[in-house]
C-alpha cells in the first residue's frame, strides 16, 4: 500500500471533522460519542456497498437514464440512508443531542467517517496510478459529503425538537429525501458527461456551500444564544 496516498486519502475527512468540532464551540459534544459516530459512519461503507451492488444489478438503463439511476438510487438514497441510520442509532436519542446544532455535528461525523473510508478505497486502491484523484476528491467529493450532512442534520434537528408527531415524521423524511436528492444531482452531473450539465457543476457546488453555510450559521447563532442564556442564569 502506498503510504503517501493513504495519508492523502485520510487528511480531508479528519481536517473537516476537526473543523466541525471547533464549530460546536458553545456546547461541544462528547469526543467519545463523536468518535463512535465517525467510526460507525466509516463501517456503514460495508452495508452500503452490499446494497449498492444489488441495486446496480437492476440497472437496465442506458445513457442518461442509467446515470440517473446510479446517481439517485444506487448512490444518493443508499449512502444517505446508511449515514443517517448511524446518527439515528447512536446519537439521535442521546441526552447530549440537546440543541439544533448537534444534529449537524453528528450527521457531519457520520458522513465524514463514510467519506474517509470511501476516499481510501478510491485513492489508495482503485485509482492508485492517478495521483490527481486524491486532490479532486479532497477538494470536491469529501466536502460534498459534509454539505449533504449539513442538510441532513438540519432536518434531523427539526424532527428532534418538533412539537407534534406529524411534524416529526415530516422532517424525519426530509432528513433523508433532501440530502439524497442533492447527492444524486451532484453525482448525476459528473456521470452524465454532458457538456451543458457539466457547466452547471461549479454553480451547483457554490449553491451547496451557500445554502448549507446558511443552515449551519442559523443553528450556530441559536447555540450561541442558548449559551448566553445559560450563563446569565448563573
Amino acid at each position: 500500500m502506498n503510504t503517501r496516498l493513504f495519508i492523502i486519502a485520510l487528511v480531508p475527512g479528519i481536517v473537516l471533522a476537526f473543523s466541525a468540532y471547533l464549530t460546536d464551540r458553545y456546547d461541544r459534544e462528547p469526543l467519545g460519542l463523536l468518535i463512535k459516530v465517525f467510526i460507525f459512519g466509516a463501517l456503514s461503507v460495508i452495508p452500503t456497498g452490499i446494497v449498492e451492488n444489488i441495486l446496480s444489478s437492476f440497472n437496465i438503463f442506458n445513457g442518461l437514464l442509467g446515470a440517473a439511476y446510479t446517481a439517485f438510487i444506487v448512490a444518493g438514497i443508499t449512502e444517505e440512508f446508511f449515514k443517517r441510520e448511524v446518527v439515528l442509532r447512536f446519537a439521535f436519542r442521546s441526552r447530549e443531542f440537546n440543541e439544533k446544532l448537534d444534529g449537524i455535528i453528528y450527521a457531519a461525523y457520520s458522513a465524514l467517517g463514510f467519506a474517509t473510508i470511501e476516499n481510501v478505497m478510491y485513492v489508495v486502491f482503485r485509482y492508485t496510478a492517478n495521483p490527481y484523484v486524491g486532490i479532486y476528491r479532497g477538494v470536491l467529493s469529501v466536502p460534498a459529503h459534509l454539505l449533504f450532512a449539513v442538510t441532513m442534520g438540519y432536518y434531523l434537528s427539526l424532527a428532534k425538537f418538533s412539537s407534534s408527531r406529524e411534524e416529526y415524521e415530516y422532517y424525519l423524511k426530509k432528513s433523508l429525501r433532501v440530502p439524497a436528492i442533492l447527492h444524486g444531482i451532484f453525482d448525476f452531473i459528473l456521470m452524465s458527461e454532458v457538456s451543458f450539465l457539466l457547466a452547471l457543476f461549479i454553480p451547483f457546488v457554490a449553491y451547496l456551500w451557500i445554502v448549507n453555510l446558511r443552515k449551519l450559521n442559523r443553528y450556530y447563532k441559536e447555540s450561541k444564544e442558548l449559551y448566553t442564556i445559560r450563563n446569565k442564569k448563573f
